[in-house]
């Protein structure tokens, strides 16, 4: 029953429970729960205890900022959480990885394991509008899709067999108005996945052997329409050329743009952010004392770099000396060939480095500037680090030089803008719709681990930690999210894929669930089931009471909230009271 044609009142069941779980019963006999007609008492002190009580968190956390009342903050945790089943799709026949709306609303796509990508028609009752089979093009499957921000083009990723059955990436691009293939482009590692930059250009990337442990990741800019360009027109061009240390790459690209930082749709509460130096451009989760973290840690990089800058030597000079004391036995103590080569790599690029952006943190809320994110590491080859690359308006094109802009000869490699360290295995990354903010999910390393070997990263943590980090302060804010888990070991580990809505951000596990929490109040509020690993989620970016999940069960379960489904229950029997009263009126 609805109170003063407003939203109804709390389910008695609901008040029941959160008394009970409270041990409140003295306050059952205060009227406060609603019974035939009786109105729920709305004391603003009491709701608040209970709230904080009921959900287990802090007196002090102030209440959602568009939230009227704490009573009203019951009725939407209860209320708008997309937690009901109301459909399952069970078109594929082999695991679902991954799920990506278009901007409308309107459409989604689903990649699986049987290799298509299927696109589905978002109305009351979801069906399947079109199916693309990858496997003509020698696709092994499909993991990974992104709409164009016009909803015109569908970018999606696949793994490619090779000759010799080696194994690569490549993108296509499927035009969203008749469903055609309009360009494929090469994509190495598959894990790099890819990403829209604009409407028309898209990012990919590559990779370049050095030695055995040491590699360069080159990122590229494409045209989607290669097929039609003009041969006197460029339809891709280089953006960065990165060098890998300790067997890692570049992973996992992702565009933020920087325009709406100063006006994000929910500010976060900065009272719990983590103390960190706003000079130190690398900060480590895994400290426990702001001393730590204040103080670079000693890596080999910054070892090396102190040994030259101590001895006044260029890079040349001391590479050439480090070669001259090892053929003189004077290198202790001795070196295995993977630390060999790595001392050796980071001589050589010392001087041979775009240095980075300056003003990284003072980007113009006007500006076009865009962020270029992606996984990558420097200890080993499991993704342990999130590079941050600035995007420059004139770079946003494939105008110009095929290799970019001039560079000099001691600008062989780009720099990373900025790097965060999350000490552990990243395997999850996903922006809020403002792009304010970048949500990680990780599985840390033990405290205080070192890595002497970098193709044996440390053994990785069951409890899945979802961080979060706002992008225009480079800081983490609140603490660290969980309740999902995973279970595979480091060489096994995948992707599980996380989105975020206005008020909430949702994710897959290996436990079968996938998990909602609220953005503002930092709270767990709903498991969703399935049979088997839940690899990704997706909200409805126009209603996100609207939430899929994608399973290794090979089902697309549909879930919306509690009071979409009432409206939804109402608006189908309203018909039939209509024909009713038709029917009784004829009879009269």
């Amino acid at each position: 029953m609805e109170a003063g044609g407003g939203p109804p009142l709390l389910p008695d069941s609901v008040l029941y429970e959160i008394f009970l779980y409270l041990d409140h019963v003295d306050v059952l006999s205060a009227g406060l729960v609603c019974r035939q007609g009786h109105a729920v008492a709305r004391d603003e002190f009491l709701w608040k205890e209970l709230f904080s009580r009921y959900y287990c968190i802090s007196r002090e956390v102030p209440r959602h900022p568009a939230a009227i009342s704490w009573y009203d903050e019951f009725q939407r945790l209860y209320d708008t959480i997309p937690c009901v089943e109301v459909q399952a799709l069970k078109e594929h026949n082999d695991q679902v990885l991954h799920l990506s709306f278009s901007h409308s609303g309107c459409l989604f796509a689903s990649c699986s394991k049987d290799c298509t990508v299927k696109i589905w028609s978002n109305e009351l009752d979801i069906s399947l509008q079109h199916s693309s089979n990858m496997r003509p093009y020698n696709w092994s499957y499909t993991q990974f899709s992104q709409f164009n921000s016009d909803d015109s083009l569908l970018l999606v990723s696949g793994v490619f067999v090779g000759p010799h059955n080696s194994s690569s990436g490549e993108i296509a691009v499927i035009s969203m108005e008749n469903f055609t293939l309009l360009s494929r482009v090469r994509n190495k590692p598959y894990d790099v996945f890819g990403c829209w930059l604009n409407e028309t250009n898209l990012i990919s990337g590559n990779l370049h052997r050095i030695g055995r442990i040491t590699s360069c990741s080159v990122l590229w800019l494409n045209n989607a329409f290669q097929g039609i360009e003009s041969e006197n027109v460029n339809v891709v061009k280089r953006l960065f050329k990165i060098q890998n240390l300790n067997a890692s790459t570049i992973r996992t690209v992702m565009v933020a743009d920087c325009s709406r930082y100063d006006s994000p749709d929910l500010l976060l509460d900065y009272e719990e952010q983590l103390a960190a130096s706003s000079t130190c451009p690398v900060f480590d989760l895994g400290s426990d004392s702001e001393e730590e973290e204040a103080k670079p840690k000693q890596t080999p990089e910054t070892a090396v770099q102190e040994l030259l800058d101590d001895g006044g030597v260029t890079a040349e000079d001391g590479l050439q000396q480090f070669f001259d004391d090892i053929m003189e036995g004077c290198v202790r103590p001795a070196m295995t060939e993977t630390e060999l080569e790595t001392k050796v790599a980071e001589l050589f690029v010392r001087n041979r480095t775009k240095p980075p952006e300056l003003n990284l943190l003072s980007t113009d809320s006007n500006s076009k500037t865009k962020y270029l994110i992606f996984t990558t590491g420097c200890l080993t080859y499991s993704p342990h680090q999130i590079g941050i690359k600035r995007i420059l308006p004139h770079q946003m094109t494939t105008a110009g030089p095929v290799l970019g802009e001039e560079r000099r000869s001691d600008e062989f490699f780009d720099s990373l803008d900025h790097v965060i360290d999350i000490h552990g295995h990243i395997i999850g990354m996903g922006l809020s719709p403002d792009h304010r903010y970048l949500y990680v999910n990780s599985r840390a390393w033990p405290r205080d681990c070192v890595i002497s070997d970098p193709m044996q990263p440390p053994p990785i943590a069951e409890e899945i930690d979802l961080h979060v980090f706002d992008l225009k302060t480079m800081k983490e804010v609140k603490r660290a999210l969980r309740a999902h888990r995973a279970y595979t070991p480091n060489e096994e580990c995948f992707f599980i894929f996380l989105d975020v809505s206005r008020d909430f951000v949702a994710s897959g596990a290996e436990d079968r669930h996938g998990y909602i929490w609220d953005r503002h109040y930092n709270i767990c509020l709903a498991k969703l089931q399935h049979d088997n690993v839940v690899n990704s989620v997706a909200f409805s970016p126009v209603e996100q009471e609207l939430l899929l999940t994608a399973s290794d069960d090979t089902t697309i379960k549909v879930w919306r909230s509690p009071r979409t489904v009432r409206i939804q229950q109402a608006r189908k029997l309203r018909p039939r009271k209509l024909l009713f009263s038709w029917l009784m009126n004829q009879k009269s």
